[in-house]
């Protein structure tokens, strides 16, 4: 096999701007449309009024981003089909989402998912959670931007660097302009691209390779699916219990605590509307990862017998997949621009998400709270001048992502030594009641110190081929007369000593990625109960009713509020909330013998009263003035 040359043409050009055409336009849609609305809510959670399946969608597309579309096929053809497992993650995770955590952020009415933090226990753990999202929000977009712009370097011969502005000036663009319901039906539109552009992969694809029988066989013969290896050891990079385990305490910091995420959820109309958005959004994670390990194996299948990393073709694994779519689609005119089109489309999606959640946290814990006396027209300009200025930080971190190696290792570290203390830090107030102060703050402090130990060792000091267990890839059919060049490159980069590696480089710093998550997880738990015990735990009567989650709401569903509940309404889930819907005017202190209340109603237990519904879309402002009038 020689070596392959194609670049884009006129129709492929057309295919992949008409992605920023639509995305754009539809940013300028809701802009004119929502312009005579003011209100940094509308702008920042799209007035509490969207629909699940729009929001289903743009779940899903920001989740599958080009870490996945270009990713996890070349991890697939590399190291086998095992990426599979992850499916088993998916599901716990948004089960764990949708009943453990979401009910408790949609009923507080909160904007920003960090402001649960101040009232459960204070201002300070809320900043530091704030601070910890920005900083991991803004390394795991870096990624995510860089991917496709690398495709779109390797296909069409276009500026890197170049690209990686293009994408983010446009994501900057339409956030700005439309806020969440611009991201929203823009990430719904994208996911509709990514599926188009992976089925036509998969159909021509496999077509190319000999047919689906052929890639299986293929696929067998070069260990691609041996998919259940359950070895416990955790310094194996993938295993049934690094992808299950690990996957889960990985993803679910991305999904159940995260603001991109929850700001989505409590979008919704009602507590059901989000759940079922978090449900549907489940049947997508698992077509959108069948097709990308399929085009994995259909890719292996199709270089069996020459490597295109191996012979120099390429300069890196992930450059692959948008390789060998440029051999396989090169003679149709338009079809490379569709998957590219593919690619960008969830980069769009995560970053528009992601600047739009920063923007968020930015304005709440720390603008509104400096500035509380804002107009609705002044929050809202700030909100969209937030929006620019992230824009421009994620944009510059994609530099720096083109060192972190693989994407969706980097992806997936970022989000394991970040999101993995949060997890952590949320589940201590919402799973424990007896937490106390001390304990949160102590709990967070230990987990970011252990995974933020665990992952830049490993980054230092890569794991071995030993722990990694990279299947074998062939060369045998190449033809390198053409790549002499390359093909020794590729030798002397692979002979090159490794330098003198210290005793935790094999051990601590070995272990699979996907269990950075758990590790800080794990150390901010365990660290937050034992200070907790030692310092006295808090009374848990004290609490604000709906701070909390019993292991009954969620797995006996026998509790007052569940089985009264209405799922398409939304009144009697606020009703059983109760004092948690009350003004919060600062921390309440541990020693404070009673708690600050209001009385929960007026007249039937059973009927909140018009304020009640009115705190849904909580709003400080708002809320003060009624109390005071109490």
């Amino acid at each position: 096999m020689e070596k392959f040359s194609g670049t884009f043409q006129a129709g492929d050009y057309v295919v992949f701007a008409l992605l920023f055409v639509v995305s754009s336009g539809i940013g300028v849609f809701f802009a004119i449309k929502e312009w005579k609305k003011e209100s940094s809510k509308d702008f920042l959670v799209g007035g509490r009024q969207m629909s699940c399946g729009p929001v289903a969608l743009s779940l899903t597309a920001s989740f599958m981003s080009a870490v996945t579309v270009i990713g996890a096929p070349s991890d697939v053809y590399r190291y086998g089909a095992s990426y599979i497992i992850f499916g088993i993650a998916y599901t716990f995770v948004v089960f764990l989402t949708a009943e453990v955590f979401l009910p408790v952020f949609y009923r507080s009415g909160i904007t920003s998912t960090y402001e649960y933090l101040e009232l459960r226990f204070c201002k300070a753990a809320r900043v530091a959670a704030t601070l910890i999202y920005i900083v991991q929000t803004i390394l795991y977009t870096g990624v995510v931007v860089y991917a496709p712009a690398l495709a779109l370097n390797q296909v069409t011969g276009f500026d890197l660097w170049g690209s990686i502005f293009a994408t983010g000036i446009v994501c900057t663009f339409y956030c700005t302009l439309g806020g969440l319901k611009a991201v929203v039906w823009t990430d719904a539109f994208q996911m509709v691209v990514m599926v188009v552009g992976f089925l036509t992969v998969l159909i021509q694809g496999s077509i190319r390779a000999g047919g689906i029988e052929s890639v299986w066989t293929t696929s067998h013969a070069g260990g691609r699916l041996q998919v259940f290896d359950f070895d416990v050891d955790p310094l194996r990079r993938h295993t049934f219990w690094t992808l299950s385990i690990g996957g889960t305490f990985t993803w679910l910091g991305v999904y159940g605590v995260n603001q991109s995420t929850i700001q989505r959820c409590i979008s919704c109309k009602t507590e059901s509307h989000a759940r079922w958005a978090l449900y549907l959004n489940l049947l997508g994670l698992w077509i959108i990862l069948f097709c990308a390990v399929v085009s994995g194996l259909i890719m292996y299948a199709f270089y069996s017998s020459c490597d295109p990393w191996r012979a120099g073709y390429v300069s890196a694994p992930d450059q692959v997949m948008p390789y060998f779519v440029m051999e396989i689609l090169g003679g149709f005119p338009g079809l490379p621009g569709l998957f590219v089109a593919c690619a960008f489309s969830g980069t769009l999606s995560t970053v528009a998400a992601s600047i739009n959640a920063l923007a968020t946290v930015m304005y709440e814990d720390f603008v509104s709270q400096c500035f509380t006396g804002l107009s609705n027209r002044a929050a809202n300009w700030i909100s969209k001048a937030l929006c620019v200025m992230f824009g421009v930080a994620c944009t510059t971190m994609a530099v720096g992502a083109s060192y972190m190696g693989g994407i969706v290792q980097a992806a997936l570290s970022i989000h394991g030594i970040c999101g993995g203390p949060m997890l952590g830090l949320f589940s201590l107030g919402i799973l424990f009641p007896f937490t106390n102060l001390k304990g949160a703050i102590g709990g967070l402090i230990t987990g970011i110190s252990l995974s933020f130990w665990v992952g830049l060792g490993s980054f230092i000091y890569p794991a071995s081929s030993n722990n990694t267990h990279p299947l074998e890839l062939n060369t045998a059919g190449c033809n390198f007369s053409m790549t002499a060049d390359g093909f020794n490159q590729t030798l002397l980069t692979i002979s090159t000593p490794t330098p003198d590696r210290p005793w935790l480089a094999d051990s601590w710093y070995s272990m699979s990625y996907l269990y950075f998550s758990a590790v800080g997880f794990i150390g901010t738990m365990a660290a937050g109960l034992l200070i907790t015990l030692l310092t006295g735990p808090s009374d848990p009567k004290k609490l604000k009713p709906g701070l909390t989650r019993s292991v009954r709401d969620i797995f006996c569903l026998c509790s007052k509020g569940f089985i009264n509940a209405d799922l398409s309404q939304d009144k009697e889930d606020l009703a059983d909330f109760g004092d948690a819907w009350e003004t919060h005017p600062g921390v309440q202190d541990e020693d404070q013998e009673e708690p600050i209340k209001m009385d929960k109603f007026n007249g039937s237990s059973d009927t909140p009263p018009i304020n009640g519904l009115a705190n849904a879309a909580f709003d400080h402002k708002e809320m003060n003035q009624d109390q005071a009038k109490l």
